[in-house]
């Protein structure tokens, strides 16, 4: 199995792809933060390896379902950052006319099936979308991704069990990212790992480090290659942290400041930086270059998207009920 960090171009490619989440959600803190933006937002950074190694594991065909902090995972399986910035600025020109916000972006061309506000709600879909894929007998997979919260709603387990039963080319892939909401794994559930879950459902189960963007796309393209075989669904567990709060209403008084430092100490796109360079694959420069791109992709985006058409509230309810 090649790794994403053995040639230049793979490594430049992945490297782009966090750094462009990471951009995306800095620029959106900030224009939230000035009152640029409304509603609220699910911030995923620290998180980029994850979304990243899962992604790349995947052909332009297969598809994801996301969740309420899923920016990370439309941008990683390829969405317009035009149109991704555009629709959290309740615009026009957005994925879904500005009707849906930061919680709730499709990208159908991207394979990109929704993300989704509602907890564990995107395992159902993937799971009806795997069966579709399996009775029209197309080899496509479905990533569906969540977090360590949804492992404790009845979607979870209805939609695992479903999968598993029916050997559906699924593969779920849960961001443990220490806390649901404020509360902690640790307190809501009593097993070690969530990994091993899968063997209720009689299906495979494997925790890996969730920083480590090699790792996580090893683990997910072995179990995306026994899907698409037909051998049915594996349970990836990612273990990671999101350095801000759980939404922009979060005070964040449930954590030390000790935890989220140690836990920046680990961030998945310096450690990707100094593996590349200690391998020999990228330089300093060619790093500077990426973050540059990646800092200039999303302000132009963000400029572009600003300057485009506000959502009408005049046909608002078009997609609520069939015109005459």
């Amino acid at each position: 199995m090649t790794r994403l960090g053995d040639d230049a171009a793979t490594a430049r490619r992945t490297l782009e792809a966090m750094w462009r989440i990471r951009r995306f959600e800095e620029a959106v803190d900030d224009l939230f933060a000035r009152g640029l933006m409304h509603g609220t937002m699910h911030l995923s950074i620290g998180q980029e390896a994850s979304a990243t190694g899962a992604c790349f594991a995947l052909r332009d065909d297969d598809a994801i379902t996301s969740t309420h902090r899923g920016h990370g995972h439309c941008i990683a399986k390829g969405a317009d950052l035009e149109r991704m910035m555009a629709e959290l600025l309740a615009k026009e020109t957005g994925y879904c006319r500005g009707r849906g916000g930061s919680m709730h972006i499709a990208d159908p061309a991207t394979g990109n099936l929704g993300a989704n506000g509602i907890v564990a709600g995107g395992i159902p879909i993937a799971a009806g979308a795997g069966l579709a894929y399996k009775l029209q007998g197309i080899e496509r997979v479905v990533v569906s991704f969540f977090g360590d919260g949804a492992t404790n709603e009845g979607a979870f387990h209805e939609g695992v069990n479903l999968a598993a039963i029916w050997k559906l080319p699924v593969v779920f892939v849960c961001e443990n990212n220490k806390y649901g909401m404020s509360f902690s794994t640790e307190k809501s559930m009593a097993v070690e790992t969530i990994s091993e879950r899968a063997s209720a459902y009689g299906m495979p189960g494997v925790t890996v480090d969730g920083n480590d963007v090699e790792a996580v796309h090893e683990a997910v393209t072995t179990a995306v290659d026994r899907a698409r075989a037909g051998e049915g669904p594996t349970l990836v567990e990612a273990l990671t942290y999101r350095w801000k709060g759980h939404s922009k209403s979060d005070k964040n008084l449930y954590r030390t400041r000790e935890e989220i430092s140690e836990w920046r100490d680990k961030d998945p796109i310096g450690r990707f930086e100094t593996l590349v360079v200690d391998r020999g694959v990228l330089d300093a420069a060619a790093i500077e270059e990426v973050r540059t791109a990646a800092t200039n992709d999303i302000r132009d985006a963000a400029r572009r998207a600003n300057a485009a058409p506000d959502a009408d509230p005049d046909d608002l309810l078009d997609a609520v009920f069939a015109t005459a």
